[in-house]
């Protein structure tokens, strides 16, 4: 029903009302009149959360979860004669149980827990969510076919290559109008034509672009609205529920926006929204002040509106009052609510878990319990990310060493091999919008599956970009849009952290060493775009303990939504990926972890805030929790409580708290030069002759003065190059790569001596290249060909299998000299 129309019919009704003081049933029934009453419900944003039980925590809990929204739905059916149960989708990806089931795959029949919960609910219709596509269209597909309820989207269509939009096919339904039976408020029965329209965010073609490309393309939100809401109309919709899933901006459209609730309540004949995505409550205080948001009615631009949270934290429900005019229904009252299942002031339970949905999925969620109480190794302290956003933080630290130590093994054999790497990690779990309870916190000891799973939430994969330094400037200022801007005169309390900017989306980059000065305005606004073009808040940007040189190549690496263009971080945009792997970024620190056995959780420190001058007032919320952990800094403390279950605290900084950066050895022989020029000149003379060591040590080493008639052999450390002169009838050029250290053992002739595959390949024209994907390294020269897969205790030399002993130092593979002699007919030296 158009906006107009419900004006003038609600104006109608109560001029009614006023003049002639009859009850709304009589005078209906009077007018030949009928009047039902229609409710709404709405379960979004789920994440594979079907029972309430936190699998990063290990326990159940009784704040979230899909079976405790179920006793809401029943409760709230019982209240009234008429109802609707709608999803919007995120279902079948989002935590350990989600994982699981995507990786033991779905045999043919076989129902994914979600829907085994779901058709106990008996959903009206369902929408796709963003998160529906994390697992491929085959999985999606075999998970929908569990559903015993329709599906409707009307912006992703097939990818026919044709460029042709006219004839596009869609990949769902773009909508259905169900016949409705209701019974109206005399007790007749009636037939409500209800239409439902879905939506997903067409970013999915960059989030998903590894799953989706070439074989869907999405559209814009709104035109598509437009596009299909008069459709529906036309073929007799009496009522047209939106169900997008996408958020609220009071921002002006720019076509393919994410969140676009706002411009879709403007399109004519939508008569309820129903949405989610970004994990909030409509209506509540996050809106209040939004433009074309009416809090009081729940209405955005007049339109009913609810979005439920997340998880299964709340039920979406709004009440339609719709009157019959001569055969056609309009919408003459409503009335929006988003009902928890918990109450977070008082900490309790408001309802019971649904014994049915439990009993249901208790294979499927056993199945997930052995599965995240693998063991993958041990953590020597605890780790957790209470202090994530406001300090270099050993939660994200663990990401950041795992991605580079999977990228350090990637370039090899490739033609970026040699490239600095950086790697880019985020606070996934900060609390923020996902309450006080949002944060990793993993306990000494042995760490499991779901330990990684805590510190990486999604399955993204991993993936490597090469940037110049200037973008690897800008980059950081995108991240640090995490801060708002600080006045360094203003004496009253300021807040730190800006809230409204998502954690995900806060980069660090290890490998660098920066500082973040927040008294200068962003570059970038919180959706990426430049705002500020001469803004500089990242300063004292250093590699290696030099500023960073604009022109230098850097290899970043990261993630698909990242390298993709999610986040709208500069040059992300797809172009500048070198690596393109299919592996889970989790699945790296599972395996990193594994290989380091017992892990020392310890931030480098490499970035932090630039000093602020000045008496400032800063504080920030975390966890109470976080109250025993703040004594260990000395610029933090705990100030008190503050609103939602948080706990406030202080920062100071007044001082900065980023670690001296660690030189690499070539830089510390460049410094040594500066520092003794003389003492380094003679190094190239000394194994010709001893005289040199008069000059080197002079007047500044007196103790290595006294011993003259001592054998040459004790001066030699002070080059550091013992290497040099242990093998003695070697090249001194091959001898000074450090990365040769194995070729130091003394018996030259032992074929069991290890070399450096990488090494040896260039000396005696053999051709090495490594598969990252599969961790393969290939050796090759004429016909001969020798595989080695990292990890195995054997070669494959031309499809033959050969036991062999093999190691990795520095991220080189090195085998046995006599086998590569044997197998290519070469001399090693």
């Amino acid at each position: 029903m158009s906006k107009k129309k419900y004006v003038n019919s609600l104006l109608a009704s109560s001029l009614a009302l006023s003049v002639f003081v009859l009850p709304t049933a009589q005078a209906s029934a009077a007018e030949g009149e009928s009047i039902v009453k229609l409710r709404l419900m709405e379960t979004t944003d789920i994440h594979v959360n079907v029972l309430n039980y936190d699998y990063y925590k290990d326990g159940p809990t009784d704040s979230f979860g899909l079976a405790k929204t179920a006793t809401l739905v029943k409760n709230a059916r019982t209240e009234v004669k008429n109802s609707m149960l709608f999803d919007n989708g995120d279902l079948i990806q989002g935590n350990p149980l989600g994982d699981y089931m995507n990786q033991k795959g779905l045999k043919t029949g076989e129902i994914h827990p979600v829907y085994k919960a779901m058709n106990l609910m008996d959903y009206d219709v369902g929408n796709i969510g963003n998160h529906e596509f994390n697992y491929g269209l085959d999985f999606l597909k075999a998970s929908l076919s569990g559903a015993e309820f329709p599906y409707v989207n009307a912006n992703v269509y097939v990818d026919d290559k044709d460029k042709n939009p006219d004839n596009d096919k869609l990949l769902f339904d773009a909508y259905k109008i169900i016949d409705k039976k209701v019974v109206d408020e005399n007790g007749k029965e009636a037939t409500v034509k209800v239409g439902v329209i879905g939506f997903v965010p067409p970013q999915i073609m960059t989030w998903d672009k590894a799953n989706l490309e070439g074989k869907v393309i999405a559209k814009d939100i709104v035109e598509s609205a437009k596009k299909y809401v008069p459709e529906m109309k036309a073929k007799g919709a009496d009522v047209v529920i939106a169900v997008p899933h996408s958020g609220f901006e009071d921002l002006p459209a720019k076509g393919m926006d994410e969140n676009s609730v706002a411009y879709l309540s403007k399109v004519a004949d939508i008569d309820a929204i129903m949405f989610g995505h970004s994990h909030k409550l409509f209506p509540s205080k996050d809106f209040e002040g939004k433009e074309g948001v009416d809090l009081e009615k729940g209405t955005i631009n007049g339109v009913p509106s609810v979005m439920p949270g997340y998880w299964g934290d709340h039920l979406g429900v709004i009440d339609l009052t719709l009157k019959q005019i001569d055969g056609k229904w309009d919408v003459v009252d409503t009335k929006t609510e988003a009902r928890p299942i918990y109450d977070a002031t008082a900490k309790k339970a408001l309802v019971e878990a649904d014994k049915a949905i439990v009993e249901a999925v208790k294979d499927e969620h056993a199945g997930a319990i052995d599965y995240i109480r693998g063991p993958i190794g041990e953590t020597t302290a605890d780790i957790n990310s209470y202090f994530a956003l406001v300090n270099d933080d050993p939660s994200v630290q663990v990401v950041s060493n795992a991605q580079k130590w999977w990228a350090e093994k990637a370039v090899q054999g490739t033609e970026y091999e040699g490239l600095p790497i950086l790697s880019s990690a985020a606070p996934f779990k900060a609390g923020g919008r996902n309450g006080v309870e949002y944060y990793t916190d993993i306990k000494a000891g042995t760490m499991a599956v779901k330990s990684a799973f805590d510190l990486y939430l999604y399955p993204n994969t991993i993936k490597a970009v090469q940037v110049d330094g200037a973008t690897v400037k800008d980059y950081l200022e995108r991240a640090a849009g995490q801060f708002k801007q600080i006045d360094p005169n203003k004496k009253e309390e300021q807040e730190l952290v800006d809230a409204t900017f998502p954690t995900y989306n806060f980069d660090t980059l290890d490998g660098v060493t920066y500082e973040v000065d927040v008294t200068q305005p962003n570059k970038y606004d919180t959706k990426g775009n430049l705002v500020n073009k001469d803004a500089n808040r990242i300063v004292n940007l250093q590699f290696e303990g030099k500023a960073i040189d604009p022109a230098q190549k850097f290899i970043i690496v990261t993630n698909n939504y990242r390298a993709f263009g999610g986040g709208n971080f500069p040059k992300m945009d797809g172009s500048t990926v070198i690596i393109d792997s299919p592996e889970e970024n989790r699945e790296v620190v599972i395996n990193y972890l594994r290989e380091q056995k017992t892990f020392n959780p310890s931030a480098d420190n490499n970035w932090g805030f630039a000093p602020i001058k000045g008496d400032v007032n800063l504080t920030f919320v975390s966890s109470p929790k976080a109250k025993d952990y703040a004594n260990k800094f000395d610029h933090i403390k705990y100030v008190g409580e503050a609103a939602d279950g948080f706990a406030k605290y202080s920062i100071d900084l007044s001082k900065s708290t980023v670690a001296a950066p660690a030189q690499t050895e070539e830089a510390k022989a460049e410094e040594a030069k500066k520092e003794e020029p003389k003492k380094e000149e003679p190094k190239k003379e000394e194994p010709k002759t001893e005289e040199p060591k008069k000059e080197e040590p002079k007047t500044e080493e007196p103790k290595k003065e006294e011993p003259k008639t001592e054998e040459p052999k004790k001066e030699e450390p002070k080059t550091e190059e013992p290497k040099k002169e242990e093998p003695k009838t070697e090249e001194p050029k091959k001898e000074e790569p450090k990365k040769e250290e194995p070729k130091k053992e003394e018996p030259k002739a032992d074929p069991n001596r290890l070399v450096a595959v990488r090494s040896v390949g260039d000396a005696n024209g053999i051709k090495v290249t490594y598969e990252h994907s599969t961790r393969t390294v290939t050796l090759t020269k004429g016909t001969v060909t020798l595989v080695h897969v990292i990890g195995d205790e054997f070669v494959t030399v031309n499809g033959k299998k050969v036991d062999a002993k093999t190691d990795l130092v520095d991220d080189r593979l090195y085998l046995t000299a006599g086998l590569l002699e044997e197998t290519f007919q070469v001399t090693i030296k």
